[in-house]
């Protein structure tokens, strides 16, 4: 697991090292989900976990249905980067404060831009968790 030291954050709202050590909590959580992982939660506690799907957006979907309301300003972690902004400007619904993902997508910037839009801290690790 890449050490929150070695990850950049992309986006224009810089985390705090209290926003760090949650997303390093959800990212080691993800990292033991099978593919397209999705994990979400807040307060050092998982509150959803999407996996499986055919496509990136549908474990997003899942995981925050499972944590509703209760997921508002928590976190959000990737195991793989995210292909279009469509699971960011889902997350921006649910009130997602921060995500952590691998990047490397051709469309990163796109990404970027829908977090900044959105408010969201994106922060990349530069390493995929993906597993099949």
């Amino acid at each position: 697991t890449t050490p929150p030291s070695e990850w950049q954050t992309v986006s224009v709202k810089q985390p705090t090292e209290e926003d760090l050590r949650q997303l390093e909590f959800v990212w080691k959580v993800c990292k033991h989900v099978k593919s397209n992982a999705i994990v979400v939660g807040k307060d050092y506690q998982i509150l959803g976990v999407g996996a499986g799907q055919m496509n990136r957006v549908g474990s997003v979907q899942i995981a925050l249905e499972q944590a509703g309301e209760r997921v508002r300003d928590g976190y959000l972690a990737s195991d793989a980067f995210f292909p279009f902004a469509d699971s960011i400007e889902l997350a921006q619904r649910y009130g997602i404060k921060a995500i952590v993902q691998p990047g490397g997508s051709i469309r990163d910037q796109e990404v970027i831009e829908a977090a900044d839009k959105a408010g969201i801290i994106l922060v990349t690790t530069g390493r995929r968790h993906f597993k099949h």
